[in-house]
């Protein structure tokens, strides 16, 4: 009995990709003769004519599942419906704007197939703006020292899962997600594949600089403390040299003022992990589908 492989392909609002980016993944599926293949398709509340396209290649292969969330709930939630919808012995990621391109389809399994359980694609190069590849260091860089897992420089979304690590992912319960910080905490065999990421294929990316601070923001505060702890070793800090300056000719409005700001910056960031305590608390699901089209059984469903 072949394996079966499930390619998982994430899009919002790319009417003018997502047909070609089924055809080019496609085009190299057929001439893989040793394993099964299926393709999940996440709407993610697209506004275009992104659903109608996709209803119409569902019509014209069976292989293919429709899964229509009720709006665009963001790129983890629709990471997460990826792999909930998915039934295969080894599960792909790959996004519709064809800046990953599906060659490393062949990649993904070849190291699947040596033993790895987790393979993440990570950017040689990219062709995106000098801007953006700066936010991208510095916020890795960060995010590495502040935190105790180990995320790759430059790793992307796209990858391949074996089904028990798929399984693992589905059974995790936190909802305010960053995909790349759980998939490093999960553990498992893991590898790299390093590949050029390109430009879009076409249309505009709905992914802008406020996403990536957002983005930041939920690994920072889902992952590490150490800016807790900071602030703890800083009001001890504050605390000794406050005594030090009651007791010299230092202003005491100079004072007053560097305190009150200290104490402001600690209340944001305890606001920030109050936050994220509240959105668990809330227990709403990560995203809601408004529709699927031929749709199996969840097996990896946890």
């Amino acid at each position: 009995m072949k394996k079966k492989v499930s390619i998982t392909i994430p899009c919002f609002n790319e009417e003018v990709n997502i047909e070609t980016t089924y055809r080019k993944i496609n085009a190299i599926v057929r001439k893989i003769n040793l394993y099964d293949f299926e393709y999940i398709i996440i709407d993610n509340g697209s506004i275009d004519q992104t659903r109608k396209i996709i209803k119409k290649l569902i019509e014209k292969d069976k292989k293919i599942s429709g899964i229509f969330l009720s709006r665009n709930f963001g790129p983890e939630a629709s990471a997460a419906a990826c792999y909930k919808y998915a039934h295969g012995d080894a599960v792909i990621a790959l996004p519709a704007d064809l800046q990953d391109p599906p060659e490393l389809i062949l990649d993904f399994i070849q190291k699947w197939e040596q033993g790895f359980d987790v393979v993440i694609g990570i950017y040689r190069k990219t062709e995106d703006d000098s801007f953006t590849k700066l936010l991208r260091s510095f916020f890795y860089f960060f995010f590495r020292k502040i935190s105790n897992i180990d995320v790759p420089v430059n790793a992307s979304g796209v990858g391949l899962f074996s089904k028990k690590v798929v399984i693992a992912l589905n059974s995790l319960p936190e909802k305010y997600r960053f995909f790349r910080g759980l998939r490093a905490w999960i553990g498992f065999k893991s590898t790299k594949v390093y590949y050029d990421r390109k430009k879009r294929q076409g249309g505009i990316s709905s992914y802008s600089i406020l996403n990536y601070f957002k983005h930041a923001e939920i690994g920072i505060f889902g992952f590490s403390y150490l800016i807790l702890d900071s602030m703890f070793y800083s009001g001890m800090v504050v605390s000794f040299f406050s005594f030090i300056f009651l007791m010299s000719e230092f202003s005491l409005y100079s004072l007053v003022i560097f305190i009150g700001s200290l104490l402001l910056f600690a209340i944001s960031i305890i606001g920030k992990y109050i936050q994220v305590i509240v959105e668990e608390t809330k227990n709403r699901p990560m995203y809601i589908v408004e529709e699927t089209i031929n749709v199996k059984d969840k097996k990896n469903k946890q």
